[in-house]
């Protein structure tokens, strides 16, 4: 289960314009590579400069079928910044996909938690989703264009010493599901992926967390019997999946990436 997916990338994001926030490490970096690679023109958006310009110059190298990649560094909690970027980026030939990867973690025992860090990821994780949902919609609307947003196993199982991150992210499956409806019938799609444990930057220094006292018999649920996560490339696939075509009767749903470990 841990190996990297090879596949043979079809033009399904040819001429679509696609935002990926998020998109500096990890998921979103591979996010990222998947939709140039398969043809969009991509604004790459996060707080991590040089992860952004990495990540820019892999799906570069990656793109094929007219794909393009540019990068705005931004933090998504930014209501102004957000705002203007979207803006931006639509005034040049509209939006097609909105595709929210930003996020942030941190472990802590919830009676340790200061109201400072459970609003800072609250702010990254559900405000920022909003915030750039509620900009992207107006254009989305105009192209029948769709959302993605990352949620977590987090939000729908629980995982310890992550109280803000856990109710974080199930705000997120909320603010889909919300989406999902009120626009069902104004030609915009929103759907979620919820991963597991996933190999990337922000779960190994999640991993590296020191958490006093922590019981590690209750992280089990993060990891498949025989010790293997998902990469960051699988992920990418499910997303391809859910933001082109082939997710075109697909709105609503919480796509669940955890190699079966929750049954």
């Amino acid at each position: 289960m841990s190996q990297t997916v090879s596949v043979l990338l079809a033009p399904r994001f040819q001429g679509k314009r696609v935002i990926v926030t998020g998109a500096g490490s990890g998921m979103g970096r591979a996010v990222l590579r998947r939709v140039v690679g398969e043809g969009a023109m991509a604004l790459a958006i996060d707080v991590n400069r040089e992860g952004l310009q990495a990540s820019v110059e892999e799906a570069r190298a990656a793109a094929s079928h007219g794909g393009a990649a540019d990068w705005v560094q931004a933090s998504v909690a930014d209501e102004a910044a957000v705002k203007g970027l979207v803006a931006q980026f639509a005034s040049h030939g509209g939006l097609d996909v909105l595709i929210n990867m930003a996020g942030m973690l941190s472990a802590s025992h919830t009676t340790d938690t200061t109201v400072e860090q459970f609003m800072e990821i609250v702010q990254v994780n559900l405000l920022g989703t909003f915030l750039c949902c509620r900009e992207a919609l107006p254009h989305l609307e105009k192209s029948g264009g769709n959302i993605v947003n990352t949620a977590s196993t987090a939000a729908q199982f629980g995982h310890p010493y992550m109280a803000a991150y856990s109710a974080s992210k199930g705000g997120v499956l909320g603010l889909t599901q919300a989406l999902a409806k009120e626009y069902m019938l104004r030609g915009v799609r929103v759907n979620a992926i919820v991963p597991g444990g996933i190999q990337t930057p922000m779960f190994e220094s999640m991993a590296a967390m020191p958490v006093a006292d922590a019981d590690m018999r209750l992280f089990m649920n993060l990891s498949r019997p025989d010790r293997t996560f998902g990469q960051s490339d699988q992920v990418a696939s499910v997303v391809a999946m859910l933001a082109s075509a082939d997710g075109a009767y697909l709105s609503g749903q919480a796509i669940r990436i955890d190699g079966g470990v929750h049954g």
